[in-house]
């Protein structure tokens, strides 16, 4: 398969490197810098080199910002039974996105990243597939045309490849599982961070909490707002002040059973 990867940045170029072996793989990337060590594919900085190459796929990867801005650069150019696909961790617009472009479209997550996962051994990791289902009205007419059956079973060969943990889920299921999944872990690193000081003599826990938050903070500040401005993360973010109190008051009250009854609830949840 011709595939086309928009962007290549640290998941760019593992895509590049992971599919140039079975598939003819072209890199679309303006940054000339970034493609000093591509391997095994075609290097294009020009949206002509993309008519002529003329993809079957497209695996769009560039900063989140730019997702939908990097599809409409290079739309035009696609041969009109190509399709689009996006690994985006934030799906805000991208239906509405895919729904009017007249192309077909397969969207993804991988649920693992450069800063922690290790992508050499993906074998723990997961992934989620968009699964958007075909919508008709009274009248036969396609509302929704829904995710490309193909698109998908491409994704899901590759991520069995890799032997990761595959969910499927609408544009609306994945957000709210990121909700939960990013925006928890996210606003508890945040708050850990704004509130620490440097330590001469750190613990093994503080040092893994600083680690932790020295990965978060390298991340792309639009990538983190965007997911925390997710609808669905003030819930989540009630629940975890609503259990900071629940611990303070604990604590304030030095309540010996109250902080056994909230350990084990803990060791519950986390088993």
């Amino acid at each position: 398969m011709r595939i086309l990867i928009l962007g290549n940045g640290k998941m760019g170029s593992f895509f590049s490197d992971l599919l140039s072996f079975n598939h003819e793989i072209a890199v679309f990337e303006k940054d000339l810098k970034r493609m000093r060590f591509i391997y095994n594919a075609l290097r294009f900085s020009t949206v002509e080199q993309v008519q002529e190459f003329a993809p079957e796929l497209v695996i769009n990867c560039v900063t989140l910002s730019y997702t939908v801005e990097a599809f409409k650069e290079v739309i035009p150019y696609l041969p009109q039974g190509c399709i689009l696909s996006d690994i985006a961790s934030v799906k805000t617009g991208l239906m509405e996105f895919y729904e009017g472009c007249g192309f077909r479209y397969v969207s993804v997550h991988p649920m693992f990243g450069p800063t922690f996962a290790n992508l050499g051994n993906l074998q723990t990791e997961n992934a989620i597939i968009i699964n958007e289902p075909q919508q008709k009205g009274s009248d036969g007419q396609v509302l929704v045309k829904g995710t490309d059956y193909m698109g998908m079973i491409f994704y899901r060969d590759l991520f069995a490849s890799l032997k990761l943990n595959v969910r499927e889920y609408t544009f609306h299921g994945h957000d709210e599982v990121v909700a939960y999944s990013l925006s928890i872990p996210f606003a508890s690193t945040l708050v850990f961070g704004s509130i620490m000081k440097h330590q001469e003599v750190p613990g093994t826990t503080f040092k893994k909490h600083l680690a932790i938050a020295h990965g978060l903070l390298s991340e792309d500040d639009y990538l983190l707002t965007e997911i925390l401005f997710n609808p669905n993360t003030n819930g989540q973010l009630q629940g975890i002040i609503d259990k900071l109190n629940e611990l303070k008051g604990i604590v304030e009250k030095k309540d010996s059973e109250g902080m056994k009854a909230f350990l084990d609830g803990v060791r519950e949840r986390v088993k």
